[in-house]
């Protein structure tokens, strides 16, 4: 369980100080591919240690019983952030963008209405759903650096952007909102449609998870055979 923790702080906190504040030093020593190339060494070493460190460690109590109940609610959970997640892949401000080019501010629509980090929100859902159906002490130590990971990286994320992009990330910071509908209820932009991409790759992606945990959940299994 330690070597768990220890890894949750290792993945998570290398992936800040690269992100952050060593990333400017950084490229300036070793260049952008260099940097990248290291960034990436250190996530897969870390996250290596994190899924080794999470298999090797001794079953515990569940922190709490887990009914039906609570895998309905972790079900819908993951279905929104199925959705979240398949619309964060299509026209994201948020991405890379190679050609550092210049574009007008877009009215935000579809998932980014919802959020302008609906990839981050989805991680952290899912994060949040698998502690609450599987609350085994080392699953909430990953799961939860998980939703650190993203929900404190979407947060900085905007710092960063806001340097990069001084013509446009503060505008889209002004016309959407970190915090999912805080933006639809304050009447800045109304959602609209989602769009087939996310709410039809959302249903694809949430169906093919539900399947597979089939075995983890009877209740849905029986479910999904009457259906069939």
């Amino acid at each position: 369980m330690e070597e768990v923790g220890l890894a949750a702080v290792a993945f998570v906190g290398t992936h800040f100080l690269l992100s952050h504040p060593l990333r400017a030093p950084l490229v300036r020593r070793i260049g952008e591919g260099g940097f990248l190339g290291l960034y990436s060494l250190v996530a897969v070493v870390t996250l290596g240690w994190l899924v080794v460190a999470y298999r090797a460690a001794p079953a515990a109590a569940p922190l709490w019983p887990v009914g039906d109940g609570l895998w309905a609610i972790a079900t819908i959970i993951m279905l929104v952030a199925s959705v979240l997640f398949m619309g964060s892949l299509v026209r994201n401000p948020a991405l890379p963008d190679p050609t550092a080019k210049t574009r007008p501010v877009p009215e935000p629509s579809g998932v980014y209405a919802i959020t302008r980090h609906p990839m981050m929100w989805a991680f952290a859902l899912w994060g949040a759903a698998h502690i609450l159906v599987y609350p085994d002490p080392s699953n909430v130590v990953l799961a939860g650096a998980i939703i650190i990971l993203a929900l404190v990286g979407a947060h900085m994320q905007d710092r960063k952007k806001s340097r990069l992009q001084p013509d446009f990330w503060p505008e889209w910071e002004r016309r959407t909102s970190y915090l999912p509908f805080a933006a639809v209820t304050a009447g800045r932009v109304r959602i609209g449609r989602l769009g087939g991409h996310a709410l039809g790759g959302g249903i694809v992606l949430w169906l093919a998870a539900t399947w597979a945990h089939m075995p983890l959940a009877g209740w849905a299994a029986g479910i999904w055979r009457w259906i069939v």
